[in-house]
């Protein structure tokens, strides 16, 4: 039987990593993720959870006390948001680069300048390339789902990579809603106990982490973690229909919602979808065949899944909630666009960005852009390419 709770989705995620248990806690304080380890302490503190919390001085000392603990054959997490990540940039590349199969619970904020402490991906979306796998949730209940899952997947022998959790920072972070719980018992069963083969403490197995890589050794460490990124791929949705089996809610690289007839979708990631979800079942009272596909997985990116799944599509809109600065779409668009490209695909798309800074992104919003599809398929018109949704005009 599930427990139905009321949370938000920093409860959920805390509530989580309480019946994961894991062995080592370091973590700083950063809004919108300081209640994570401050829940997690809590549980510590009475006596729910028998977990090593380290509280360190600087988000830097978070993530390399993480490593440490990892390395050492524990099995440790973090959290953090927004320029907290920024701190610990050089070390998400050695933490990936060491193979080491620890997680983060990101609480996705804008990162500075200017300072703004709401909503974007520009954090994660500006580790895209570090080679950490990363998950987004659309609500509480996949932040919650997502987590659980996390160290199964990270942890598999054929890929042993660490895994980013990401969810939108105050729009679900810190918005309740209702949530179904798994049993304890039945959470410690999924996830299992880790049991890493090589560690520094096992004194059987003499080895070195991070060892400095001269040029006969640095393509063939990128290599293989490039392996370990595609071997994820099969072990995330190997991982997501068991935890379908026994939640009764299955995970995929992504959603797809009303998409199999629609002629104009749109691709999207995190709580921003749940608005769409409406714009489409506006639209489709309507007669306009408006579908939706939200990607959960962006690291590793299911590139040939997503032109599959948008194949029958007129015109499809990629919805970035990060800039690039390269005056040539955002982060999604360009991973999206690559992949029609190769494909030969004869969808054709429009690159959005929307809701920068924790910017309004309305159902309203979400229909526009589907009017502007119509209007550019049924009627000839030009749309404007990487448009920002929402700018103020004046």
């Amino acid at each position: 039987m599930s427990i139905k709770e009321r949370l938000s989705g920093n409860e959920a995620v805390a509530y989580a990593i309480k019946q994961i248990n894991p062995d080592v806690m370091p973590a700083f304080p950063i809004t919108p993720s300081t209640e994570i380890p401050q829940l997690v302490a809590n549980y510590i503190a009475n006596g729910q959870m028998d977990t090593e919390f380290i509280p360190v001085e600087s988000e830097h000392s978070s993530m390399s006390a993480t490593m440490g603990a990892s390395a050492a054959g524990a099995r440790a997490l973090t959290a953090t948001s927004s320029c907290g990540m920024a701190f610990m940039w050089e070390l998400l590349y050695v933490a990936a680069s060491d193979r080491l199969p620890l997680a983060l619970a990101l609480v996705n904020r804008a990162l500075t300048g200017p300072i703004n402490i709401n909503c974007d991906h520009s954090d994660s979306m500006g580790a895209k390339d570090a080679g950490w796998i990363q998950i987004y949730a659309e609500s509480n209940q996949e932040a919650y789902d997502n987590m659980i899952q996390a160290f199964r997947i990270s942890e598999h022998k054929d890929v042993m990579l660490p895994i980013m959790i990401c969810q939108d920072g105050f729009i679900t972070s810190h918005a309740l809603t209702n949530i179904e719980l798994l049993e304890d018992e039945k959470v410690k069963a999924f996830v299992g106990e880790y049991e890493p083969d090589n560690f520094l403490l096992n004194k059987e197995c003499t080895m070195s982490v991070g060892p400095y890589a001269v040029s006969n050794y640095y393509m063939e460490s990128h290599k293989a973690q490039l392996q370990a990124m595609e071997n994820a791929k099969q072990v995330i949705l190997d991982v997501g229909k068991e935890f379908g089996e026994l939640s009764g809610r299955s995970y995929g690289f992504f959603e797809e919602y009303k998409l199999d007839d629609a002629d104009y979708a749109m691709i999207i990631m995190g709580s921003a979808a749940g608005t769409t979800k409406d714009a489409v079942d506006e639209l489709r009272a309507q007669g306009i065949k408006a579908g939706l596909l939200k990607l959960r997985v962006f690291r590793p990116f299911p590139a040939e899944q997503i032109v599959e799944a948008i194949s029958k599509c007129k015109a499809v809109a990629i919805m970035d909630r990060a800039e690039t600065f390269s005056t040539n779409g955002g982060p999604l668009a360009s991973e999206v666009c690559a992949a029609l490209y190769r494909a030969e695909s004869k969808v054709k798309s429009v690159s959005y960005i929307y809701g920068l800074g924790g910017r309004d992104y309305t159902v309203d919003s979400a229909k526009d852009v589907y009017y502007e599809l119509r209007d550019m398929i049924e009627n000839g018109k030009k749309v404007e390419q990487f448009k920002y949704i929402g700018l103020r005009s004046k």
